[in-house]
């Protein structure tokens, strides 16, 4: 494979810590590579000097000639001044970019809710993020970093941003480098996995899957001293291998090493234990949503929702951006009555709510983590029956990864990571039955997360669980249910299932992909304001135009993938000198052509309808 770019002895240090010491390593052509450890180990820094956009202290980085690389950091560069539309495609004619397959699947995937005429300085801080993500993707580029990428998608953006990066950065075209903590994600994506850790970065084949693995075995063999992170990290093998039918499926480690790792490990949560304390701790009525519904003056969000929470019930919610969820956790929590129908709660129910924002930490900013704990319980009981362990608050900071010299410090001066874990241990000692998390991954590293999952395992509750991160919301969940429609939908198989009822067009939020850019002169309020006006097709014809268009792109991305597959057919005949193969799919691959060039022509035809 051929050498793109690499370091070599790299050095990093501030006042007050050695970042790197002598780090060597390379990105060749077709490496995905993961980038994982705990915050503030550098991942970021790697990156930036990898990438050009920091220097290191010692050591250098080269990059062979012609190579360009694309970055997207944490940070927002984006022009206030410029719209999306001229963000995203630059000063590009429409038959240009809208002609390009790769333009349109990157508008689709990330855009489609967005006026492509909208100025930049008024979006909100998720939508510039995925303005900044996708004009980084519509640029042709032999490398690409990309630092928390997954950041402000939803699901299906996710799942997007996942096929279209194996589409784009094959076995054999350029290289990619990613730093997330989305572990669905890394497993999906990344063929290879570094670890940034203790001033050094250790390099594992495979992807987050395949990591744990070796990672474990690494820990048995050295014997280290981080047991904790080991059992850890055994127990979430032992998730992987056992509770994700579509992981063990791929032969991404060996079945027979992985199977003795986890043979003494239980299963990860005693759901008849928890689920017999819950119900001593809840009785058996919880919190039922009879036929309710919510409505903002004429607009209807949920409608006729029955659900009846059970103790110990754990439920991952998932549904697009403006679809209810949000207003669904408030019926459940008692923030909000129902327009419509009832909602009954049992006697003894005590719900809490982690929510995105930092509100339990408010008050206490300047205060010592300590002194925050001072006034709180001396102790909690985690778990059931003979497992059931009474732990100090210090213990419990210990279990979501503080040190003890971590008490001393105030809380303004956690990093957003601990102020996030901070906040969970201040809900978890009020002691609610009832728990609800809203998006409680942000700002938290794999580690953290293991950590946090392994604290909700022995949490004797109901939980419901909110959130874009396909992995933690499978690990802690039991079930999964969709806001679709207005309606709650019970998800039988899971996220995947969701993402199929996505693709059919079902649960679409009113307002919600109406603004597909089409032309560089025409966003969705244009198009709205010639529709009232009288000028052009009516709103019946618009919506018929717009199914189309998605019919069409579904289609095209089809036929655009057999024709991958037709080159690669054909590539490998060519070397096997089989003549007859390659007369076939040389003969294949121009139908599939002229199949692209027709699609194209029609969605451009559907294209000019939507601008009236």
């Amino acid at each position: 494979m051929a050498h793109l770019l690499g370091a070599e002895s790299l050095h990093l240090e501030y006042p007050t810590k050695v970042v790197f010491d002598s780090v060597s390593l390379g990105v060749n052509e077709g490496d995905r590579i993961g980038i994982v450890g705990r915050n503030g180990d550098g991942k970021s820094s790697l990156m930036g000097m990898l990438s050009g956009l920091r220097e290191p202290n010692g050591g250098r980085v080269t990059v062979r000639g012609g190579v360009t690389v694309g970055v997207l950091d944490q940070g927002d560069t984006l022009e206030d001044a410029r719209t999306v539309g001229d963000t995203v495609v630059g000063g590009r004619e429409e038959y240009e970019w809208a002609g390009d397959p790769k333009v349109r699947d990157v508008i689709s995937g990330l855009l489609s809710d967005l006026d492509w005429d909208a100025p930049v300085a008024d979006l909100s801080g998720g939508q510039r993020r995925r303005v900044a993500l996708a004009a980084l993707l519509t640029g042709d580029w032999d490398v690409l970093a990309l630092d928390e990428p997954t950041n402000h998608l939803d699901v299906e953006a996710i799942t997007w941003l996942a096929q279209h990066l194996k589409r784009r950065w094959s076995p054999a075209s350029g290289g990619l480098m990613v730093v997330t903590h989305d572990r669905w994600f890394l497993d999906e994506v990344c063929t290879v996995t570094w670890e940034v850790h203790d001033r050094l970065v250790e390099s594992f084949e495979g992807g987050y899957a395949a990591y744990i693995l070796q990672r474990v075995e690494r820990d048995r063999q050295a014997a280290s001293s981080e047991a904790r992170r080991l059992n850890l990290a055994r127990k979430e093998l032992a998730w992987l291998r056992r509770g994700a039918p579509a992981r063990t499926s791929k032969p991404k480690f060996r079945i027979d090493a992985a199977n003795e790792l986890i043979a003494d490990v239980p299963e990860i949560r005693n759901k008849v234990s928890l689920q017999s304390l819950s119900v001593a701790r809840l009785g058996k009525d919880v919190v039922d949503l009879i036929d309710a519904g919510v409505s903002y003056g004429e607009k209807k969000v949920l409608n006729k929702v029955e659900w009846r929470l059970a103790p110990g019930e754990r439920t991952g919610i998932l549904g697009p951006n403006g679809a209810g969820k949000s207003t669904l956790l408030s019926l459940v929590s008692g923030e909000l009555q129902p327009t419509t129908g009832v909602v009954k709660r049992g006697s003894t129910v005590k719900v809490a709510t982690l929510t995105q924002r930092m509100d339990e930490l408010e008050k206490h900013m300047k205060d010592p983590v300590r002194v925050v704990l001072a006034g709180l319980r001396t102790s909690y009981t985690f778990g059931g029956g003979s497992k059931s362990q009474d732990l100090t608050p210090g213990q419990l900071l210990e279990k979501l990864g503080f040190s003890s010299a971590q008490l001393s410090t105030p809380v303004k001066d956690l990093s957003g990571g601990q102020q996030r874990r901070l906040q969970l241990l201040l809900i978890l000692l009020e002691q609610p039955n009832v728990l609800i998390l809203d998006e409680p991954t942000n700002d938290l590293d794999t580690d953290m997360l293991a950590a946090m999952e392994d604290l909700l395992d022995s949490w004797p509750g109901t939980l419901i669980v909110v959130s874009h991160d396909r992995y933690f919301l499978e690990r802690v969940t039991d079930q999964q249910y969709a806001v679709l429609g207005g309606r709650l939908r019970h998800l039988p198989g899971g996220v995947d299932e969701y993402l199929k009822r996505r693709a059919a067009g079902e649960g679409s939020v009113v307002g919600a992909g109406d603004s597909r850019p089409t032309s560089a002169g025409g966003g969705s309020g244009a198009r709205a304001g010639a529709s009232a006006a009288g000028e052009g097709p009516s709103e019946a014809e618009l919506r018929e135009a717009r199914k189309d268009m998605q019919r069409i792109t579904r289609r095209l991305k089809k036929a655009e993938q057999e024709v991958s597959k037709a080159d690669a057919r054909l590539a490998a005949a060519a070397d096997a000198m089989d003549f007859e193969t390659v007369r076939q799919q040389d003969e294949l691959r121009r139908e599939l052509l002229a199949e692209v060039d027709a699609l194209e022509e029609e969605w451009m035809n559907v294209a000019e309808l939507t601008e009236g």
